[in-house]
């Protein structure tokens, strides 16, 4: 099980950030990412939806390339699928993502943190318990973006500058000042890619929050509980996509850390995930 590539999926493009966390932590491992384009973007799509690909991306993922793990890189899939795909596979060890609410409150110095993410993945259950468990610790300013996930996946940067200042500027005024906000949690894995273009509405002194390296951290320690840790090998990476594989290779150009040159990319079979 060891020699057996660890699956992360996420709707897009944005898991990437998290991919590049896990092969920073886990340098030997293989990996098999699938980009669920077709059906892009998971955010703006309801529960039930974004629940059957979810379970659908997972049984490709076993089924084709024989996985040992599974990494949910994707905020809103995790909301809407993580309890179903556990009770799916209960022997698969599995790790999701969710907006850095508790590394938010332990770092903010005045108590006023903006959370930025979907719409879907901030009115999910999931969210709002994990809200409700910290809002007596510190002033969460909680704005749901419309749209920027998929500006992101278009590379379309004049929108993502209009909504980044939209958006930003519906949470508060930042600073490290009493009463403005000193931490943005980046509540989509996308989000991480325009962390230039946010940092120039929230400013220098702002802390950013997101949830790659402790995801990277949770999967190495579940791999080392079932001893399926890889101890050898260069770390290859698969790409898979259900629709659009040039929009894909371009995005690992551009924003994988490590070479590309260890990168394929093939189309799912619509027969097998339609």
């Amino acid at each position: 099980m060891s020699e057996f590539p660890i699956g992360v999926f996420d709707s897009g493009v944005g898991g990437l950030s998290v991919l590049n966390a896990l092969r920073e932590e886990l340098p030997h491992e293989r990996f098999v990412y699938f980009a669920d384009t077709g059906h892009a973007p998971y955010g703006e799509r309801g529960d039930a939806y974004v629940a059957e690909r979810s379970r659908a991306v997972a049984l490709y993922l076993l089924d084709r390339h024989r996985i040992k793990a599974l990494v949910v890189a994707c905020n809103t899939a995790t909301a809407a699928a993580i309890h179903e795909l556990r009770a799916d596979h209960p022997a698969l060890p599995l790790v999701g993502v969710e907006p850095a609410l508790k590394p938010a409150v332990a770092t903010s110095r005045t108590g006023r943190i903006a959370v930025i993410a979907t719409r879907v993945t901030l009115e999910s259950r999931k969210f709002e318990a994990l809200h409700a468990s910290l809002a007596a610790q510190a002033d969460f300013r909680i704005v749901p973006c419309d749209g920027l996930a998929g500006a992101i996946e278009r590379s379309d940067h004049r929108e993502i500058a209009a909504l980044s200042q939209r958006y930003l500027n519906a949470a508060g005024t930042f600073g490290s000042a009493p009463g403005q906000i000193d931490t943005l949690v980046l509540g989509c894995t996308h989000y991480p890619f325009i962390a230039t273009e946010l940092r120039r509405h929230a400013g220098d002194v702002v802390r950013f929050i997101d949830t790659g390296a402790p995801v990277a951290q949770q999967t190495r320690r579940l791999l080392s509980q079932a001893g399926q840790l890889a101890e050898t090998g260069g770390g290859a990476v698969v790409l898979v996509c259900s629709a659009a594989p040039d929009a894909l290779d371009a995005a690992a150009a551009r924003w994988l850390t490590r070479p590309a040159d260890r990168v394929t990319t093939a189309i799912a079979s619509t027969a097998t995930i339609a």
